[in-house]
């Protein structure tokens, strides 16, 4: 599989580690658009949103206790933002599924942009 994300999780590809743990990995993204943006994404490869099934979707809530843990320790008590594409109209790049995690600054709606 040449996926980007899979690559990233093997080591193949380097990356600013912000988490790790059996079912996910997160790392800081290389085109920030706040003072803080990371990526929180599956180990397992589930290529977007509409392909979370019964069978997968205990990692999807995972996903958000390890975002609850992370932003609590990088200390973004005022809030944050976390976005997730899914498909070529919603703009998603990598078809492995990922959430932006978006803080540390004020945000406006027009800074509600992933990948």
């Amino acid at each position: 599989m040449d996926c980007l994300f899979c690559k990233i999780i093997k080591g193949e590809i380097p990356s600013n580690k912000v988490y790790e743990d059996d079912m996910v990995y997160a790392f800081h993204d290389i085109s920030p658009i706040a003072p803080v943006h990371f990526l929180v994404i599956p180990k397992e490869h589930i290529s977007g949103a509409a392909a979370v099934t019964p069978e997968n979707s205990a990692v999807i809530a995972h996903i958000f206790e390890v975002i609850a843990k992370v932003t609590a320790e990088m200390g973004l008590e005022g809030g944050y933002r976390v976005i997730t594409n899914n498909g070529d109209d919603a703009g998603q790049t990598v078809k492995h599924l990922h959430f932006h995690v978006i803080g540390g600054k004020q945000l406006g709606w027009s800074s509600a942009q992933g990948d």
